[in-house]
């Protein structure tokens, strides 16, 4: 069984091994984080970030962690917009050694039962690059459709690939 909950100050020890260890992973799919994430007080920062977000109610990141309690992902609802949208961009990761196990299809249910639920989130976002069909086979499974493409929007390690958009809304809308 997975758990999700929102990241603090006790996860830094797990959050930093997470993190470095699946660097060069993360890295060759997606976007780079800057090298002060990675240099001293950088994921403290990040963690009191992610706080302040959710306090605020403009982003809520979450830990996956395992039956056994390993850090095995992160699964995030960003650019939350309440006024008029009532919705927010889901992105998630998982590390290298625990991708195939079926946790991106169960953290995002879960996500989307905290979001559309105690969040009142009303629809939610989501890309994944056309190469990515793990990604994309994840979202659909769970409840997202495809509403959009972007061609040669998102370059990763000099190569320009294209964006597929996806969409889920709340049961009901």
């Amino acid at each position: 069984m997975l758990s999700l909950h929102l990241v603090s100050d006790r996860d830094l020890a797990d959050l930093r091994r997470f993190e470095l260890d699946n660097r060069a992973f993360f890295e060759s799919r997606i976007n780079a984080r800057p090298a002060a994430f990675y240099a001293d007080g950088g994921i403290e920062a990040a963690i009191a970030a992610a706080q302040r977000e959710a306090a605020a109610d403009t982003g809520y990141q979450f830990l996956m962690r395992d039956e056994a309690g390993a850090l095995v992902g992160r699964i995030n609802l960003i650019q939350v917009k309440r006024k008029h949208y009532h919705s927010c961009e889901l992105g998630y990761r998982i590390a290298a050694d625990e991708n195939g196990k079926g946790y991106a299809k169960e953290a995002v249910k879960q996500v989307l039962d905290k979001a559309f639920g105690e969040l009142r989130l009303l629809r939610l976002e989501a890309k994944a690059h056309a190469g990515n069909a793990g990604s994309i086979k994840v979202l659909e499974r769970n409840g997202f459709s495809q509403f959009g493409r972007s061609t040669r929007s998102f370059e990763l390690n000099g190569q320009w690939l294209d964006m597929l958009h996806f969409e889920c809304h709340a049961p009901g809308r």
